[in-house]
Parts: C-alpha cells; sequence; structure tokens
C-alpha cells in the first residue's frame, strides 16, 4: 500500500499535544515532499526518503524557535507511529490516521 495521503497527527510535545495535518505526497525516486500544517503554521518537509513503509524527513520550525526537526514514521495501513527529534528536547511521539 502506498504511504501516499494526509494523515491527522498529533505529536506530543512538552507544550502539549500539538494536532496538525500531514501531507505526504511520493515521488518517482524513493523520496517525498509534503508539509506539516498545524496550530503553528506550516512546515515543508525537507529530504523526505521512503523506504517501503518508512519515511524519514527534516522540517525547519520557526515557533516558538529555530530548530531542525528530524522526523520518521512507519505506516501501516491507514496508521502513522514515529517520532519527532527536537534536538535538546528528545524524541516526542507522532502519531497520526490517514484521512479518507
Amino acid at each position: 500500500m502506498s504511504v501516499a495521503g494526509t494523515y491527522n497527527t498529533v505529536v506530543k510535545s512538552p507544550m502539549g499535544d500539538q494536532s496538525g495535518t500531514f501531507t505526504v505526497v511520493p515521488g518517482d525516486d524513493g523520496t517525498f515532499t509534503g508539509s506539516m500544517a498545524g496550530g503553528m503554521g506550516s512546515m515543508d518537509v525537507e529530504d523526505g526518503k521512503i523506504d517501503g513503509d518508512k519515511l524519514t524527513w527534516k522540517m525547519n520550525m520557526t515557533v516558538p524557535m529555530p530548530m531542525t526537526l528530524d522526523c520518521e514514521a512507519t505506516v501501516t495501513g491507514d496508521q502513522l507511529t514515529g517520532n519527532v527529534n527536537a534536538g535538546a528536547f528528545g524524541a516526542m511521539p507522532l502519531t497520526g490516521e490517514r484521512e479518507g
């Protein structure tokens, strides 16, 4: 099953649960583009890679402070589970469910 789609996500952050919408648009070469949009704005996917059902990507956060987030997730059916690594703040659990 393709990892493509839009996922309603929750990141368990030190500032509480952060709900968002994560979009995955696969390319032809094992890469993907997309974005994560939520209460603190939208961040574009950078360096998105697909390996089977596993996704890895980076996002540049600007609010509440500039930071590069290293992210990884596995898609099983319509469920997405993984982590958002926020440097000194550590790894924050990420979960999501595909829309539609």
